[in-house]
Formats: structure tokens, C-alpha cells, sequence
């Protein structure tokens, strides 16, 4: 039996995260802290929230007092911290939250893993701490040894956090994993990331915006495999040590906005090409040879799979994206309470 923190828990990864887990090890226990700020949604959480093994705690990561009384109160083996501020426009409009969330927000939950004597911190961070790749390089991938070169103040604040996090393992003896992901897509995914802000808008024939000429790539990893990265680097992960998950999925964001179309029977008129975006990573391209090989991860989704799984699941909960768009979903914590 396990007791496991998990940070952020109402959003978009960490919510998949433990639909799967909470199912897998009914003998672990499961506490979800979250702040639920706008991308919190704690109606992510419905199909686990009444499980034994489960318990919800609304609070911010950065509340020193909060979080020790948690630690105190809980004994956690475990802390997986997916807590953060993601969005890239966000940070480059107001890059103060994404610091003291992210950097400032790491650094008490690790005090508290050392003075609770956790057995293991994992940190869920982003292949966008390694900066960006050319476009006319595809041979050229993302170790986990590649120099970090990040671009936006989102990516920045992340690899700051993990360096504060390698630094607690050299310093301070702290068990700490790290692993950094490519692009994520499916489910509960809040819509104002590429994938269900095209879906959105397309089932109501709205103009989908692109950046710039839409040729930026990114790797697309589906949640699900993701998340099974996560749970072997936790039970067979070397302490120390990075680990990669890549879908081995590039794609040009024109070319997922066409098949979302495709797949939909809309459009391509649709499409709104605008200003590109200040800093505009290039692309994104992660070798993750090293799980693969160390810890025998294999992913279940490739991107064709994954993409018409996750345009049928919005496409059949339009409910879920309606309760976003009118605010709905913030209410949802205190009306259950």
C-alpha cells in the first residue's frame, strides 16, 4: 500500500492520470490537491470521485502552511507533481504566475518531501525545456542530455523547475524522477490548447485560428500512454534519473487541424491563419529510446488511433466543453461540497 500525492489533479493530464491509477491500485491511496484555477476542472475528476481510495483537497501548491499540514496529516510514499501554469500565451502576456507556480511551487512541495522523508518526488515536465529543433533537420531529436534552451516564459519556468529539482537530488539526497513529454492529446484536455479548440470550433463551423503558415511541428503523444510512462518510471524508474515520452507522432499543426477537418467532414475554408505567435517554438521532436529500452514502455496509440478516439469523445460531450464556455464548471466543487 502506497499513499500518493498528486498536484494538479483537476487538470487535463494529471485528471487521466488518475482515472488510470486509482483503478489499477485499489490498495494505494490516492489525494488529489488542486487550486482550481480556470484550467482546474473538477468535473475531470467525476468518475473517480466517490472511489474509497480517493480523496480531493482544494488548495494551491504554493500555500506553505497548507501543504505542510497535508504532508503531516497524510504520510505520503509518493509525490507526483503536475501542478502548473501551461499555457504559452499566458506566460507571455503575465510570466509572474508561471514562476511562482511553477519554481516557487516546486520548491515547497520537495521541502516537504524532505522533512516527511518521501520515498519518491516525480516531477511531470515538457519537451519544450529543450528549446526547439529545425525544421528541415527531421533526424535531429530531443535527448534526455540535450542542453536546455528554452524559449517562453512558460518553458523557461519549467526548466528552472527541473534544474531546482536535480539540484535537491545532488544536494540533499531527495529520491526525485523527472520526466518530459511531448505534445498531449485526448480526453478532458481544456479547450484552449490546438486539438479542442479545432474540434470546438469546427462542429460550429466557426474560423479555427493557425499561427503564422501553420508548418510548426510538434510530436503527439496520446494521454493515456503517457501516463503509463509515468507509472513505470514510479515503480521501476532509477532514482536520479530523466526520462523521455515521445509519441514518435510529428505532425505540422496545419496537418492535425486538416485531419481534425477531415475526420469531421468540415471545411477547410475554416481555417484563419493570424499573427504568429512571439517566440514561436519550430518544432519539437523527442527520442525516447532510453524508456523504451530501460523500462520497456511501448505506446497502445498511434496518432490516427488517438486523434479519432479523442474527436469522438469531445464530439459526444459537448456537455463538458458547454459548462467550460459559460463557467459552469467552476461551480461544480462548491455545489458538491
Amino acid at each position: 500500500m502506497k499513499k500518493v500525492l498528486v498536484t494538479g489533479g483537476a487538470g487535463f493530464i494529471a485528471s487521466n492520470f488518475l482515472h488510470y491509477m486509482v483503478d489499477k491500485y485499489p490498495n494505494y491511496n490516492f489525494v488529489c490537491l488542486d487550486a482550481l484555477t480556470y484550467a482546474g476542472n473538477y468535473n475531470n475528476l467525476e468518475p473517480i470521485i466517490d472511489k474509497d481510495n480517493f480523496k480531493f483537497v482544494k488548495g494551491d501548491i504554493t500555500d506553505i502552511r497548507l501543504v505542510d499540514k497535508l504532508f503531516k496529516e497524510e504520510n505520503f510514499n509518493w509525490v507526483i507533481n503536475f501542478a502548473a501554469e501551461s499555457h504559452v500565451d499566458n506566460s507571455i502576456s503575465n510570466p509572474s504566475i508561471f514562476l511562482t507556480t511553477n519554481i516557487i511551487g516546486t520548491q515547497i512541495l520537495m521541502d516537504k518531501s524532505r522533512k516527511y522523508e518521501v520515498e519518491r518526488y516525480h516531477q511531470v515536465s515538457t519537451d519544450e525545456v529543450y528549446g526547439d529543433l529545425p525544421l528541415d533537420r527531421p533526424d535531429l531529436l530531443f535527448t534526455e542530455t540535450t542542453p536546455l534552451h528554452a524559449s517562453s516564459p512558460y518553458s523557461s519556468s519549467k526548466a528552472g523547475a527541473d534544474l531546482l529539482v536535480e539540484s535537491y537530488y545532488r544536494t540533499f539526497g531527495l529520491p526525485i524522477t523527472i520526466s518530459r513529454c511531448s505534445n498531449n492529446y485526448g480526453p478532458y484536455q481544456f479547450p484552449e490548447k490546438l486539438i479542442p479548440v479545432v474540434i470546438s470550433k469546427a462542429l460550429k463551423d466557426e474560423l479555427i485560428p493557425v499561427y503564422g503558415t501553420g508548418k510548426n511541428i510538434r510530436d503527439w503523444i496520446h494521454v493515456y500512454d503517457h501516463n503509463i510512462g509515468i507509472d513505470m518510471i514510479l515503480h521501476h524508474g532509477k532514482v536520479g534519473e530523466i526520462y523521455n515520452l515521445g509519441g514518435r507522432s510529428e505532425r505540422t499543426n496545419l496537418e492535425v487541424v486538416k485531419t481534425i477537418l477531415k475526420y469531421l467532414n468540415k471545411s477547410e475554408a475554416l481555417i484563419n491563419y493570424v499573427t504568429d505567435r512571439p517566440g514561436h517554438d519550430l518544432r519539437y521532436g523527442i527520442d525516447c529510446t532510453k524508456i523504451e529500452n530501460e523500462l520497456s514502455w511501448l505506446r497502445t496509440y498511434n496518432f490516427d488511433k488517438g486523434i479519432k478516439e479523442t474527436i469522438d469523445w469531445y464530439t459526444n460531450n459537448q456537455n463538458w466543453i458547454e459548462d467550460i464556455e459559460t463557467g459552469n464548471y467552476q461551480k461544480t466543487y462548491y455545489q458538491r461540497k
